[in-house]
């Protein structure tokens, strides 16, 4: 007998668990059970004429006796035959054609009892399978005879039965897995069904009350059922139980990751009523809003604490989240700790660096003239700088004489080093996986584990908060500052309104006469990218480079232009945008570059081209690079696409609200999770197989509630290991050695 942490070499034999482990790294006999079947086929005997009949296309298996055969000559090759058999009769009759079949006339015969299994299609509304597999259930002389898909499920009944049972393939349905051309999904049933023969009755790593309680089946019978219940209710519940196990065992790794780190040691650093971060906010210019004294609060006290905190700020566009992380950088440094921001790109890095020092003033100019008597130092630090400015820079931080230190990438490299490393603040989270925000971290001095503030512009609905940001405590910024601007956006449908975009145009330049910028986006660079295919190759997407030589020949011939985008250099960056930011560019032709971090109060007007090729998270990123200013502003979205497609259903839902929380939920929806789950906790891609973050909230938040509660008592869960298991970074085999 065996157990769910068994290799399956020892079971299934060498061969297929080679196989299983190369094409789907299936390596135990748990990882096989929970390769689940994506659907189930049903037989079509059980059909009479009252049931509904498949869908054309529709892979179906049945069993049933053959009641007339039909050879004739193939179309192409005279010499060869084809055999049509008819099973069935009347409404549920069913005919099945085989090509090049002179050898299965002799087999085929009237009167056999056959299995056949493909895709179900129609001819003068006669249902028809072409070339299925097939299985003679009454063969002579004991020896299985068939398609190999078939043959093999009945070698291996006999192999673990001593002889072919029925009941293996005279059932109301089949499961249908994930399977490839090297490994079908017969074969995957046969080892299935292999390993359940003789598998030990399985303990289950949820106690009763907690099954009680959600009325949820045992993992025993769930991880039967699901492969072979007959009931198709039965199967149902065990999909939830098993739904369930999943949430379980992502919560159960987030929760041992999180708990591992508040039991190492953080850097204490207690509010000073005489700090920078008290003489910051005095000289403050604006008040914060409720929001943002109330989160500065929480994070004052996770500072203070000797524990490392892991939390994650989140916000609207423009809410404020960047003063607030500044605040709390300030408080570290008055403890005498260094922090390091970490940006996705260089332009979102010298952004942060220039409104840091703008809102520090002579609290960020320390050792030069006119600064504070206790200020502090931020400097810059990304890939592209010189040898000699990076070689530099890096000595002003070992040093200990910068206090902020701002980068990329950069940041990462092993030629680093911090004097005393206390706080990592990630800018985007979403850019980054977590291996390397932990890389920053293990920059700290020996025995410190700096805290971490994570931010993100790009609200995250709460089931994706509770998975992919599992591990960090959350707070929320919901509330505008004072005097900004309500943002106006309109969808323009070109096809039905061609002469709404010529508008567009003539808006952009009325906004410029009138002292303002613009922003024209485009969702790729040139045509070197590349290009929609199919169905949405039917007109090309505008690119920047186009924009940007055509508007300034034309549309736009009156107004200084310039062009910005991810295959500029650093320096060609620069120049575009303090071009922009200081009036000397009407408007800014760019790609998705400016997606984040970019701020110039003085762009109203933003026309979005092509936005159906854009996401619903990143339009609302777009849309709040404007209304920053003292201006009303204007976001137009062009598209060709129709008002009644899904994508322009979309853009008007984006038109219809700038709540970034409901965006997110909607992106949810639209996307799933495939999309929006990105890089997990471990730095690869989430797989969920039966969880639906879309769906399935309140198991996410109940298994939440119980891996907290359960993680003081771990020794009585040991079965937990085994569900979290591939979610963590750990070779899965060693891991449940361990386990």
């Amino acid at each position: 007998m065996v157990s769910l942490s068994d290799r399956l070499d020892l079971i299934v034999g060498a061969k297929a668990a080679e196989l299983l482990d190369d094409l789907f790294g299936i390596q135990t006999v748990d990882d096989l059970l929970r390769h689940y079947p994506r659907s189930y086929t049903e037989g079509a005997t059980k059909w009479d004429a009252d049931d509904e009949r498949p869908d054309e296309g529709q892979h179906i298996t049945l069993v049933d006796t053959i009641t007339d055969t039909h050879s004739f000559p193939m179309k192409k090759n005279p010499r060869r035959k084809c055999l049509r058999i008819t099973v069935g009769s009347g409404r549920s009759k069913v005919t099945a054609t085989f090509f090049n079949a002179d050898y299965l006339s002799k087999d085929l015969t009237k009167d056999t009892r056959v299995m056949l299994s493909g895709e179900v299609g129609y001819f003068k509304n006669v249902m028809q399978l072409t070339h299925p597999d097939f299985l003679i259930l009454d063969s002579p002389g004991g020896r299985n005879r068939g398609s190999k898909s078939l043959k093999t499920i009945a070698d291996t009944s006999q192999a673990v039965s001593g002889e072919v049972l029925m009941s293996a393939f005279e059932r109301r349905f089949f499961p249908i897995y994930p399977a490839s051309t090297k490994l079908q999904s017969w074969d995957i049933f046969a080892c299935v069904r292999q390993v359940l023969d003789v598998l030990d009755p399985v303990t289950d790593p949820l106690p009763d009350e907690l099954l009680a309680d959600r009325d949820l089946m045992s993992e025993d019978e769930a991880l039967r059922a699901i492969h072979l219940a007959e009931d198709e209710t039965v199967r149902r519940r065990a999909r939830e139980r098993l739904t369930f196990d999943e949430a379980v065992g992502l919560q159960w790794a987030l929760v041992s990751r999180r708990h591992g780190e508040l039991s190492q040691s953080g850097p204490p650093a207690p509010r000073r009523p005489d700090g920078l971060a008290a003489e910051l906010l005095r000289r403050l210019p604006f008040d914060l809003t409720a929001g943002q004294r109330e989160t500065l609060d929480v994070l004052a006290e996770g500072l203070a604490a000797n524990r490392p905190m892991n939390r994650l700020l989140q916000g609207e566009v423009g809410s404020g989240k960047t003063i607030v992380a500044v605040l709390a950088m300030l408080q570290m440094v008055d403890a005498g700790y260094q922090c390091a921001l970490l940006a996705p790109t260089e332009v979102l890095a010298a952004q942060h660096l220039r409104s840091i020092c703008d809102v520090l003033g002579p609290l960020a100019m320390a050792g030069q003239l006119g600064g504070a008597d206790d200020a502090t130092r931020a400097v810059l630090l990304t890939g592209s700088m010189s040898a000699a400015q990076k070689k530099q820079v890096r000595a002003e931080i070992v040093s200990g004489q910068v206090g902020i230190v701002i980068g990329t990438h950069a940041l990462l490299q092993d030629s680093v080093e911090f004097a005393n490393l206390g706080m990592v603040v990630v800018d985007e989270q979403h850019r980054f996986g977590v291996e390397q925000r932990d890389q920053l971290r293990a920059k700290a001095p020996a025995g410190i584990t700096p805290h971490l503030l994570v931010m993100t512009a790009t609200p995250i609905p709460r089931t994706v908060a509770l998975t992919v940001y599992g591990d960090l405590e959350t707070s929320t910024l919901r509330e505008l500052p004072r005097g900004r601007q309500p943002i106006t956006t309109n969808v323009i449908f070109v096809r039905d309104k061609p002469a709404w975009l010529d508008r567009a145009w003539e808006r952009i330049v009325e906004e410029v006469s009138a002292g303002r910028q613009a922003y024209v986006v485009a969702p790729r660079i040139d045509d070197s990218d590349e290009a929609p295919t199919g169905e949405e190759a039917a007109r090309p997407t505008e690119t920047a480079v186009g924009l940007f030589e055509r508007l300034r020949s034309d549309e736009l011939a009156t107004l200084r232009l310039g062009l910005m985008h991810g295959r500029l250099t650093a320096d060609e960056k620069d120049a575009a945008m303090t071009a922009f930011r200081s009036g000397d560019t009407d408007v800014l032709v760019c790609t998705t570059v400016i997606e984040v971090g970019v701020d110039v109060p003085n762009g109203t007007v933003m026309l979005v081209m092509d936005a159906d090729r854009f996401g619903i998270s990143q339009l609302h990123q777009l849309r709040g690079r404007i209304g920053r200013g003292e201006h009303a502003s204007l976001c137009l979205l062009a598209s060709w696409s129709s008002p009644g497609s899904p994508a322009g259903r979309r853009l008007t839902a984006v038109a219809g609200t700038l709540d970034g929380f409901a965006l997110s939920e909607l992106d949810l929806k639209e996307r799933r999770e495939g999309d929006v789950l990105g890089r997990n906790q471990s730095g690869k891609a989430i797989t969920l197989r039966l969880l639906s973050l879309a769906d399935h909230l309140v198991f996410i938040e109940a298994a939440r509630e119980f891996c907290t509660e359960a993680y003081s008592d771990a020794g009585l869960h040991p079965g937990l290991a085994l569900l979290a298991a591939r979610f963590t970074n750990t070779d899965r085999i060693e891991y449940l050695d361990k386990s």
